[in-house]
This record gives C-alpha cells, structure tokens and sequence, in this order.
C-alpha cells in the first residue's frame, strides 16, 4: 500500500462508552475511542520514547493514558486555551487535591453554580473550578462563548446528572499522582512542534482543532492548518495526527505523501462516524484493523 493511500476499516468501530476514562473534562472532540489505537501504535515502535509530547492537549485522554500506562518516560501536554490550560495547571502544580475538594464539597444548586460563573475567578486554581463547572453543566462539555447549559441532562435528570463529584475527585487525584511524569505548557502547540521538531526521541500525537467543526466548539479555533502540516513534516521524531475528514485534509496529506486512513468510532450517543488517522506510515494501523 503506497503512501496517502484512503483506508477505510468497518469491522472495527470503537465505542468511547467502552473506555476507561481518566480525564476530568467532557470535552468536544475528545479521544477516548482513539486509545486502543493509540496502544497498538506504540506496540509498533522500535524503542521506547524518551518523551511523548501533545501540542493541542485539549481533554488530555492520550497524554493521560500514556503516563498512566507508562509508554513514554515522560509526557508533555500543550494548550492554548487559558481556561482548559488552568485546570491542567491546578492539578499538576500542586493544587489537585484542592481542587478534587472543591468540586466534591461544591453545594450543587442553581443559584450556587450561576452565582460562581458570574463573578471574576480570584486565583488560577479558581479558574479551573469554574472551568470544570462550565464543562459540565454546558452542552456537549464546551466552554466556548455562546455554549448553551443543558437542560434534560442523562435521562432527563437536568444539569446534576453530569456533576459526578466523586468521579471527578477520584479522575483528579489520580492525574495529580502522576504529575513527575507530565509537564504542561500553556502556550501555542504549533510553537512547541517547531521547538522539538529536531528530536528524533520524541513522539508527536497532533489532535488539532478540527477544520470544520472547530468554530462551534472551541474559543481557540483558528489555525493554520497549511501550516500544521508543513511543520509535521519537519518532525524528525514520528507522529500520528487526527483529523475531521474533508477534501482539504486529504489534499494536504497528499501534499505531503502521508499515510492516511479513515477510522470509524461511535461517539457517546452511539452516532457512527468517521476520522481520519495521518502518519507517516500506518502499516501498524492497516494490520490492527485486519487490512491487507
């Protein structure tokens, strides 16, 4: 199978209900169904990656699953976004347990939570409360301007049904307890792809804002996927990238003579779908999904 070939997989569809979940976040776009693949990547290397590094960290579930599951000595995680970024800093710098008291000490009313959201964060760690308040009582976990509250909730129940506070208490600790194996970077991911490209002990997972859908669902949507692409194609290390499927992602994996292959998934409401996996070769990814 030559380079920029179309794969498409059928028999194998993930269900991100099935997954083990460890971030805090319900996030748009998050990539729960991709962890198996993710592994299977892995298995496929020669050597054991001095760092894995994901510039549009996002939810995290990747970098998490690699720190937890130790397939890389170390793991950095970038985001520009300055509210998903405080959550990451809050419990990585010290501040998880605070946190994970907050949330499971939080009175759950409606008047508590519009009474929160209003007024300016005081501290860093208080942005990141607010944060993980807005990712769950809003829409599909989005906090981006605009995002509307949700009113039926899980089965009917209304906005308490997504709190979880033990849940998340448990996520929380649990991420803080790993903390010597992840840094985070709040700052651009095309900035850091650049500052590691000459790296041939790094490992690159690349989950940009996706070109269609990105508007709706993040406040740092805009970006120049042109160039996310020619700066992936100066990465000395490997790299796998997601991606929406549209003509002009498949153009520019051309452009670049990248493997790419479609992968179907099912999202939370069991929705079938399709994604795109871009690499440089996905041979790994090919005989996982049993393709000849």
């Amino acid at each position: 199978m030559s380079n920029a070939a179309l794969l498409t997989c059928d028999d194998q569809v993930i269900n991100v209900a099935s997954m083990p979940s460890l971030s805090p976040f319900r996030y748009p776009g998050g990539k729960t169904w991709l962890v198996p693949h993710i592994r299977k990547w892995f298995a496929g290397l020669q050597s054991h990656p001095a760092e894995f590094i994901e510039p549009f960290a996002g939810g995290g579930i990747v970098s998490l699953t690699v720190a937890y599951e130790l397939l890389a000595d170390q793991v950095t995680m970038a985001e520009l976004d300055d509210e998903i970024a405080a959550v990451w800093q809050t419990i990585l710098n010290k501040n998880g347990h605070w946190l994970a008291n907050q949330i499971v000490t939080f009175n759950f009313t409606k008047r508590n939570i519009e009474a929160t959201l209003a007024r300016p964060a005081s501290s860093l760690r208080a942005k990141a409360f607010r944060t993980i308040l807005k990712n769950r009582i809003n829409r599909g976990g989005i906090i981006a301007p605009g995002a509307g509250k949700l009113k039926r909730g899980e089965n009917g129940k209304g906005i308490r049904s997504r709190w979880y506070p033990e849940t998340l208490r448990k996520r929380i600790l649990n991420i803080a307890t790993m903390r010597d194996r992840i840094t985070f970077i709040a700052g651009d991911g095309l900035k850091v792809l650049r500052q590691n490209a000459q790296r041939a002990d790094a490992l690159f997972f690349i989950d940009p804002p996706y070109r269609m859908a990105g508007s709706r669902l993040y406040t740092h949507f805009e970006l120049d996927h042109s160039e996310l692409f020619r700066v992936s194609n100066t990465l000395v290390g490997d790299f796998l990238m997601t991606y929406d499927d549209c003509e002009e992602i498949r153009g520019l994996a051309w452009q670049y003579n990248f493997d790419v292959q479609a992968v179907p998934m099912k999202n939370t409401h069991h929705a079938r779908k399709f994604e795109l996996l871009i690499g440089r070769n996905l041979d790994w990814a090919r005989t996982s999904s049993g393709m000849k």
